[in-house]
């Protein structure tokens, strides 16, 4: 998928390459968080750590390198966005009513929704802290660029809440079109890409031309990255993903194979994805009918080749920019997001 223009020939695995960075994340996380702590402390630790993939870090880290910052300065900022990030999470399992999260219980199903709304509210908000703070500790990054990055992750943050109320209006409605899908997963899970991309290239001093190549980067692998984790329930194991495949069909959510599906699909099978999406069947018996209706129509194999051509946008993006380990490793995570099982 990579292109050649942006591989780099003497980087045999680029996400090899990206395992001192991912340590590093890992180890300040632990060191930020210590086990023993006041409860709203310890409860964050829980939302935080074991960690996810640590996408939006790595992904912060890496822009900055790939415009010629990087290092320990802006690790601060990319811890901010997994703040960011793992707040709505714990914010979005209330919203839902899920009980698994990264195979163990959600924080509101182990402390309860107002811990859960509370310790949501206190990572999204110590984002800024973290963000201002550590550029200070750090001593390197001027405070135009720290300014320039509060204001991308603010904004995020905004975009985000208007992805998720976006989510809940489309609840239901199979007839709300793709359009309508690709500007709420461009808000909902799209922000934080950006935010850390174009944060990142803020922060490592990268030009206007940069910052908007890692942004239109950025925008590509959100949409490949949703379009594709809407595929999991139906090509992963639960036991994999760490969240229940009954989850979308739960909450009724018309994701994107399943849209791709209902504008496919003859009257006869519209009426079945209705009544599977609408609470006339038990959920295993609805996720079943989902299945058989994608494979049948063939909307599977259309959403994972439209998640393919997303990732392969975002990838060209990339061409913009000198050829470098980072770049290298950002294409990694392009292939990555739609050839995952989790």
């Amino acid at each position: 998928m990579t292109p050649p223009d942006v591989a780099v020939t003497d980087v045999a695995d680029p996400l090899a390459e990206a395992a001192p960075t991912m340590e590093l994340l890992l180890r300040e996380l632990d060191r930020r968080w210590p086990p023993e702590a006041e409860r709203l402390h310890r409860i964050s630790r829980y939302a935080l750590l074991p960690a996810g993939k640590l996408l939006r870090p790595l992904l912060l880290m890496e822009s900055a390198e790939a415009v010629g910052g990087g290092g320990p300065a802006v690790v601060p900022a990319a811890l901010s966005v997994e703040y960011l990030h793992v707040g709505s999470l714990v914010h979005d399992d209330v919203i839902d009513g899920d009980a698994m999260r990264r195979g163990r219980p959600s924080v509101v199903a182990r402390y309860g929704t107002a811990d859960a709304i509370v310790t949501g509210d206190a990572l999204m908000l110590g984002m800024f802290g973290v963000l201002t703070d550590g550029a200070e500790e750090a001593g390197g990054l001027p405070p135009g660029r720290v300014l320039g990055a509060v204001r991308v992750f603010a904004r995020a943050g905004v975009d985000l809440c208007r992805g998720q109320a976006m989510e809940g209006e489309l609840r239901g409605d199979l007839g709300c079109g793709l359009d309508r899908y690709l500007t709420m997963s461009s808000l909902k899970t799209g922000a934080l890409f950006r935010a850390a991309c174009r944060g990142g290239a803020i922060l490592g001093g990268g030009t206007p031309a940069q910052q908007r190549a890692l942004t239109a980067y950025a925008e590509h692998l959100g949409l490949a990255f949703q379009m594709y984790d809407d595929l999991l329930p139906y090509t992963s194991d639960p036991r994999t993903t760490g969240k229940s495949a009954l989850s979308d069909i739960a909450a009724a959510r018309p994701t994107f194979p399943v849209l791709l599906c209902y504008a496919m699909a003859g009257a006869r099978g519209r009426a079945r994805l209705e009544a599977a999406l609408g609470g006339a069947l038990p959920a295993a018996d609805a996720l079943r009918t989902v299945h058989e209706l994608l494979e049948t129509t063939g909307a599977l194999d259309a959403a994972r080749d439209q998640a393919t051509a997303q990732a392969d946008r975002a990838t060209s993006c990339l061409a913009e920019l000198p050829r470098s380990r980072a770049t290298a490793v950002l294409a990694a995570v392009a292939d990555l997001s739609v050839s995952r099982d989790r």
